[in-house]
Parts: structure tokens; sequence; C-alpha cells
């Protein structure tokens, strides 16, 4: 729970005026941001709000804030940072006391950059890239591990699986071109090399025709899903030249249903990174089955993620109240059982927002014999 609460050092030009002190049994508005249509990954966004909404639903059964009741007000991102922008804006103007969400890292730096810029609180629920903002902020608050962790766990996995030569195709992206970074670094300080393929000059066929040409025993899949991934995949599979190529996708485009229906047998052993530990908690392991019977199947690291999200929210909101400074201001003191562990911010170096310092990290895949099941194959 929050101990207690401290102001931020400035308070920006509206900041606060959120209908703080109200006791007229008006809901608690929550601005959600989630990627609810293509070019957003869907499924993630449909994941992400069933945790988001299983815990407000779940909050106000136990009384909602002070009485009032808890109320997610949902905006569709699509992926796409300008509307994004245009959420926050309506949703400070509708008086949300505070922002939850988002999947897209893209699309959570603008939303992180425009909740600072209004004094606004924002918890990232499920965004990875390093820079949310350009200069530190006590507004922004990050539930998801940065992604220079994540990836260079990642690499630590394929140089002790004795993999030191890999190929990348990627797409243009802040996001994709900082995991390359990452990956390089790493690997390149431990004897290994890393080189890049340009998918927007390159179809799966030639793709798989420089492969042949190349030394990499791995390939990377840094780009979006179900397109390019998912016909790459399936060229790498049927290629004979390519039988003893390491499929990898970091970025986690397996975790979801979607990729073991679109690619069946060809979709497993393709490791991943995702953000649960190798034991739920007690919570989560009682969200798991609600999660479960919400979603029609197994729930996704995401979906843990939104339920997390509004816990911490709720806790700080019953201490705190609704005023936006005084809910940024408690991001340093939040300890708060959630479905993966404690959690708790800290500031961390080259991080400028609040970073919840031990979100559990996992490299695994889809088992070949048994394609909805996920194997270990190293945690970080």
């Amino acid at each position: 729970m929050v101990n207690e609460v401290f102001g931020t050092s400035a308070t920006p030009s509206g900041a606060g005026q959120d209908g703080a002190g109200r006791d007229d049994g008006a809901p608690v508005r929550i601005g959600a941001l989630v990627p609810l249509t293509r070019p957003g990954w869907v499924g993630a966004g449909q994941h992400l709000l069933a945790g988001l909404e299983l815990a407000v639903r779940e909050v106000n059964a136990e009384g909602g804030i002070a009485g009032r009741p808890l109320e997610l007000v949902v905006r569709d991102t699509a992926a796409d940072p300008e509307r994004a922008t245009a959420a926050v804006d309506e949703l400070a103007d509708l008086g949300v006391a505070a922002l939850a969400g988002e999947y897209h890292s893209v699309v959570a730096r603008t939303v992180a950059t425009r909740a600072d810029a209004l004094g606004l609180p924002y918890l990232c629920s499920s965004a990875v890239l390093d820079t949310l903002t350009d200069r530190p902020t006590d507004w922004v608050a990050r539930l998801s591990p940065p992604q220079s962790r994540g990836w260079r766990t990642y690499a630590d996995f394929l140089v002790g699986a004795g993999h030191s030569r890999v190929a990348v195709a990627t797409q243009p992206s802040v996001y994709w071109a900082a995991g390359t970074r990452i990956l390089r670094d790493h690997l390149v300080a431990r004897g290994g090399s890393v080189v890049e393929i340009d998918l927007r000059e390159t179809s799966p066929a030639d793709l798989c025709d420089q492969l042949a040409d190349r030394s990499a025993t791995v390939l990377l899949l840094l780009a979006g899903h179900p397109e390019p991934a998912v016909p790459i995949v399936t060229s790498v599979r049927r290629d004979p030249r390519l039988a003893g190529l390491l499929i990898g996708a970091p970025a986690g485009q397996p975790e979801l249903a979607e990729w073991e229906t679109l690619l069946g047998d060809d979709g497993t052993a393709v490791p991943f990174l995702r953000y649960l530990p190798e034991c739920l908690t007690p919570l989560g392991t009682r969200v798991e089955s609600a999660l479960y019977q919400r979603l029609g199947g197994p729930p996704s690291f995401v979906a843990f993620e939104g339920y997390d999200t509004i816990a911490v929210l709720a806790d700080v909101l019953r201490s705190c109240g609704t005023d936006r400074a005084r809910v940024a201001g408690a991001w340093p003191n939040v300890a708060v059982d959630g479905t993966r562990g404690r959690i708790s911010f800290s500031r961390e170096p080259g991080i400028g927002v609040w970073q919840w310092a031990g979100p559990p990290i996992q490299v695994v895949d889809r088992a070949p014999e048994e394609r909805t099941r996920f194997r270990v194959l190293h945690a970080g």
C-alpha cells in the first residue's frame, strides 16, 4: 500500500483540477488506452483490457474508492501516436484522475510525453521502450521492465544456447532500432555478431535467399504481427536450406493464441520474452482463473499487467484521493501485492520514469509436441 504521500516538485497548469475532494458519489475515472483495432495488435489490447476491467470490477465489489465507483474510460489507440495524443487530451478534459495501459512502445512514449506536459499521472502497463520520455518526470510510472533489461536477458539466452551469429529481420521503428542496438551491444561484447535485413526491401523469399548465403544461426523477427512475421516464419520453415536455423521473436509475437492458430506447428520452438514468474502469487492464481473465464482461454502476461495496473492505481487513489499531483507524488511510496510479485517503484539509471524494478522475465517457446504448452528456456 502507499505509506505516505509526497507532492511533486512542480504542478503544471491545470494539474489537480479533477474533482479532488468530491463526496457526491460520482465515479472516479481512469483513462484506459489500449490497441483494439488494426494496425494495433488487437489480441494484446484485448488481453490488456480484460485485466484492467477485471480489476475494476473487483475494486468496485470491495466498495470502490472511498465509496465512489471506479470507472474506466476506454479509448482505442490503434497503435497510432496521433490518435493516442488526441485521446490523452480528451481524457484530461473529462477529468480522469490518471491514465493507464497501452501496449505499443511508440504509442506509450507519446502518451507519456503528453501526460507529462499536462500534469496527468500515467501508469504504463505493458510498453518497454527505455526512453518513454526525453526527460525525467514524476508523472509517469511503469510496470513492464525496460527493454534494455529484457532484451539483454534474451541475448544471454542466445549466448547460453550457443548462438553468436544473429540476423535480425526488421522494420523501421524506434522500438525495433532500440532492440537491435541492445542485442548488438550485448552480443558483440561476447564475441558475437548481428546483421540487419531491412524488410522494406525484402520479401519472405528474398529473405530466405539472404539467410542461406549467410552464416547466421538465428533469425530474429523484429517485425509486426501477423504481417510480415507470419509469412516470414512460413517461408523459413518451408526452406530446406534453413532447416537448422533458430527463429526467435523477442517482442513476444508467439504469446497469444492467434500465433498458434495461424502457424500451427510452424509456430513452435520460437523463443520469445514474457513477463511472468515461475509461480504466480496467490492473488495471481485466483486472477488467472478469472481471466481464463473472461478470455475463453489462457491469459497472457499482458492481461496480468492490466490487472496489476488497476491494483496499484486503486491503492494510490484510496490513500491519496483523486488530486493528480498527489497521485503522481505517491509513486515512490507504492508497495502493492500484485499477481506476479510485490510492486514498488524506484529510479533506475537511464530511465526517466518511475520503474518497477522487479518484474519477472522469462524466455519461453511453444512446445513442438504440444503447441499450447509453453517451455521456460531461460529466466532473468
